[in-house]
């Protein structure tokens, strides 16, 4: 469902106001795929923990300060190309399979690059594709269907595989333009959790900062699908502008609306 989008997701608070003014930030939150298919215990793509979150996530979705909440939904096509029983051969298997895949940019599309071939997952319209129960939806909140188009991955809400962030080029594989509806709300930065922290979240998080956001990854708000490389992802994020914060982090109080 897509909340009231005129009610408390794009009026601003005293608070958010009162932030405009002094300078200070204007916030959204971005929840990456909490749905059936990265949780345990059915998920086909289940994520160890991933279900777990949930809680952090809705104390999130329930402070006053954000201006915006977005909550993604991988949602692809049964013919995507990531999945690997699209791609019948003796050698082929989720996980440690790649096939090459072409740039669906205007004029680029003789580059190719390798992609993951991963298990069905997150099919549209189907169970798995849903938000999970425990995730509190009764904040004004967008849903975002992103890897749409068959041919090419989207862990990004902002960017396909290739790092294409215009929406000429993504119109296909995502359902809205992220990046310029935040811009329109005056946003000024993007706090990012969910899963998975190694592949959509830390995705997501990067090409906030290439789209002109201040960006934010919240550690308790997101697990890995290899726990074990959260320290080497940290380090990508870093490198790449973004800030790695806890629950505890005066940032985060501050979107409790007093100070």
């Amino acid at each position: 469902p897509i909340h009231s989008l005129h009610q408390q997701l794009f009026t601003p608070t005293s608070f958010q106001l009162k932030m405009a003014a002094n300078g200070t930030i204007k916030p959204a939150l971005i929840v990456v795929d909490m749905q059936e298919d990265f949780c345990p215990p059915h998920g086909s793509l289940a994520v160890a923990g991933g279900r777990g979150i949930a809680p952090i996530i809705n104390t999130l979705l329930a402070k006053p300060g954000f201006v915006a909440r977005i909550m993604t939904k991988d949602y692809h096509p049964k013919d995507h190309i990531s999945f690997a029983s699209n791609h019948p051969g003796p050698n082929i298997h989720p996980f440690t399979s790649f096939v090459a895949i072409n740039n669906p940019a205007l004029g680029k599309e003789s580059e190719t690059k390798l992609q993951q071939l991963w298990p069905i997952h997150c099919v549209a319209g189907t169970p798995g594709a849903e938000i999970i129960p425990e995730i509190d939806t009764s904040s004004d909140y967008l849903v975002v269907h992103k890897g749409i188009r068959p041919g090419v991955e989207m862990y990004s809400v902002f960017a396909d595989a290739f790092g294409n962030c215009d929406h000429g080029t993504n119109m296909h594989s995502v359902s809205l333009d992220v990046a310029t509806t935040l811009k329109a709300q005056g946003v000024t930065d993007v706090f990012v959790v969910g899963l998975a922290g190694d592949y959509c979240v830390k995705a997501t998080a990067i090409d906030a900062v290439r789209t002109g956001f201040k960006s934010w990854v919240i550690q308790e708000g997101t697990k890995c699908v290899e726990p074990t490389g959260w320290n080497d992802v940290q380090d990508e994020l870093e490198i790449a502008g973004v800030s790695i914060i806890s629950m505890n982090d005066p940032v985060i109080k501050d979107l409790e609306g007093k100070r």
